[in-house]
């Protein structure tokens, strides 16, 4: 157990250090965290403006609901395509730009909204799964099937942007090699996801607790600390998101040729079990 979780800390900081390398992968998170509040908006306003859903579902707030998955989906995978495809280039020894990411997943447009089609499905499916209040079998099956989807589609970004395959395909080929990393894909996210996790809350007690501190004797700035605060754990957030890419790059590429990617040398990324 105890090397496991050694490991886990190894692959997250071999991510870090190749993000080092090149901070402006960071830009790929910015430009998805704002696409995403754009739509959430665009969505949300006329949703409560009109009260759509007082009535529950019907077949129209469905696809209203499916309208607005689909477009958080497609957002999100497009900018992860472009951070990986950044980010492969990166590990071959390259100096990617902005712009070669966003051409490299503008090149997979089609195939990305085939796939964000289908996450939109399977997120409503959990979603509404793991939303029974009143039956905790349902929820708890909705939960580890949300796991499961999770683990299955972790190698599904480097998958769309390196091969000419469909969504499904790019799905069967992420469980293919997810099941052929597995240990590896797991202690990758647990890794940084224990890393960046244990970052937010010493920022978030120390933050939020001095401006709860300060606030007896300056409420202006406790307000100030309060907003330094949240734009820390954004950044964190961001920072986080970016490592998962390197990281799924760089298992991806090991995955598909067999070599450590320059960052990750010394490190076994291939599970031992077969």
């Amino acid at each position: 157990m105890f090397d496991k979780i050694k490991r886990s800390w190894e692959l997250a900081k071999a991510s870090a250090s190749v993000l080092h390398s090149d901070r402006e992968l960071l830009v790929f998170p910015v430009i998805s965290a704002a696409c995403v509040l754009v739509v959430l908006a665009t969505f949300l306003v006329p949703a409560l403006a009109l009260d759509l859903f007082r009535d529950g579902y019907g077949p129209g707030t469905i696809a209203f609901a499916f309208a607005f998955y689909f477009c958080q989906y497609f957002v999100i995978v497009f900018c992860n395509c472009a951070l990986v495809s950044a980010a492969m280039i990166r590990l071959e020894g390259g100096d990617p730009t902005l712009r070669d990411g966003l051409r490299a997943a503008t090149a997979r447009i089609g195939t990305i909204a085939g796939y964000a089609a289908i996450a939109a499905t399977v997120g409503m499916i959990l979603n509404a799964l793991k939303d029974r209040d009143n039956n905790i079998i349902v929820r708890l099956i909705g939960g580890a099937l949300g796991a499961a989807w999770t683990m299955a589609t972790f190698l599904v970004v480097p998958v769309l942007v390196a091969e000419d395959v469909g969504p499904m395909d790019a799905i069967k080929r992420s469980v293919a090699m997810f099941k052929r990393t597995w240990g590896e894909s797991a202690a990758g996210m647990v890794g940084i996801g224990l890393a960046c996790g244990a970052a937010m809350v010493g920022v978030a007690v120390i933050g939020f607790g001095l401006a709860w501190l300060l606030g007896t004797a300056s409420s202006a700035l406790a307000v100030l600390i309060g907003a330094i605060t949240v734009l820390a754990l954004l950044g964190l957030a961001v920072y986080q998101s970016a490592l998962g890419g390197v990281y799924s790059a760089a298992l991806y590429r090991y995955a598909t040729d067999g070599e450590v990617p320059a960052g990750f040398e010394g490190l076994a990324l291939e599970s031992p079990q077969r």
